[in-house]
């Protein structure tokens, strides 16, 4: 038995780093989504569940995903995000941070 106590502790002491190295076995999708708004979005949208945009044409998220749903704007993410506002950057995604995005998104439509 106390064998078996000291391979599973080894196996333990091993394990951890590379766990922890690596940082996305914790990750938070919704966190890095939220990052990626952030850094890409909040100057001109309010990407929170609370506050005004900056650019008062600018919808806030919220009401975007009460009108469409994180799910709907998905494929836009990845494939080109394009809008009749001429100020406004065309956005593509990789898949990875369209994930995040999304994830991000989904605790926007209880908002309010």
């Amino acid at each position: 038995m106390r064998n078996d106590l000291l391979g599973a502790s080894s196996f333990a002491v091993l394990c951890v780093p590379m766990v922890l190295a690596s940082g996305s076995a914790f990750a938070d999708p919704a966190v890095d989504g939220e990052k990626l708004l952030q850094d890409n979005c909040s100057r001109c949208h309010a990407i929170g569940k609370t506050g005004e945009s900056p650019l008062p044409i600018a919808p806030r998220f919220r009401d975007v995903m009460r009108i469409y749903g994180a799910e709907s704007l998905e494929e836009a993410l990845g494939e080109g995000l394009v809008t009749g506002h001429a100020d406004m950057p065309e956005f593509v995604f990789p898949p990875d941070q369209v994930g995040a995005i999304v994830a991000y998104l989904h605790t926007l439509e209880v908002a309010e």
